[in-house]
């Protein structure tokens, strides 16, 4: 039986190639989002993948959320932790709902997401987690205080999850991508990403399909001795 895999905030952009990805490798997959329900149905004609909508800021609703998850579809034996979003304002001028709104889907959304189900793959001696990070969680940046503190502490998840689940067959590791060329990144003027690309050494943009392809190999079984390991997929703009 295919083993099931969960991806936060699957239906578009990274997601979206995440859970394609997985589809393609033979994994049943389930794709959360959290409120557009004609693009999160778009992508499920297009892809015959399964969708489920609730916040990941929400602890009872994640609950609820994934036990739904494994009544139709199975376990869940591979998380990939990708939901996440921003609230971006230079420190001086972010208000506490910026902050708390980031907080709570970026790193709160991360336990929410895997501290219900950790019982069972310590229970059946396997589990696959991957965390999407970001490059600005390793590096900070300018006007992201909030954003770089959870892609930062998710970081922190992944170590510790790493060695608590290691002798039960678990394994946790973070894939901080670069500027990838999202719908969010193409929307910005074309002078912006001029300049982001100058910053990069390989002179382009990522594709979402190459940090689907780091999860999807995170996740085989090939991977099994790589834990609390963060893969820095960014054209070698940054290096830790």
């Amino acid at each position: 039986m295919a083993r099931t895999a969960l991806v936060t905030g699957g239906t578009r952009g990274i997601g979206a190639a995440i859970s394609k990805a997985l589809k393609e490798q033979g994994y049943q997959v389930a794709a959360t989002y959290a409120g557009n329900d004609e693009k999160a149905k778009a992508f499920t004609d297009e892809t015959g993948i399964q969708t489920y909508k609730w916040n990941v800021g929400n602890y009872e609703e994640s609950k609820a959320g994934l036990e739904k998850v494994e009544s139709e579809l199975g376990p869940i034996d591979i998380v990939v932790a990708n939901a996440g979003i921003t609230r971006d304002a230079p420190f001086h001028k972010m208000k506490p709902e910026q902050w708390n709104e980031v907080i709570e889907t970026n790193l709160t959304g991360v336990f929410n997401t895997i501290h219900p189900i950790w019982p069972g793959m310590r229970e059946r001696g396997f589990g696959r987690i991957v965390v999407i990070s970001s490059i600005n969680g390793q590096k900070g940046q300018f006007a992201q205080v909030n954003y770089a503190a959870t892609k930062a502490g998710d970081l922190g998840i992944v170590k510790s999850l790493a060695q608590e689940g290691a002798s039960k067959g678990i394994t946790a590791n973070a894939v901080c991508p670069g500027y990838i060329a999202t719908e969010m990144v193409m929307a910005v003027p074309e002078k912006v990403r001029d300049a982001i690309v100058g910053q990069i050494p390989t002179g382009r943009l990522g594709e979402p399909e190459e940090i689907a392809r780091c999860v999807s190999f995170l996740v085989s079984d090939d991977a099994a001795f790589i834990n609390g390991s963060t893969i820095s997929a960014n054209g070698g703009q940054f290096f830790v």
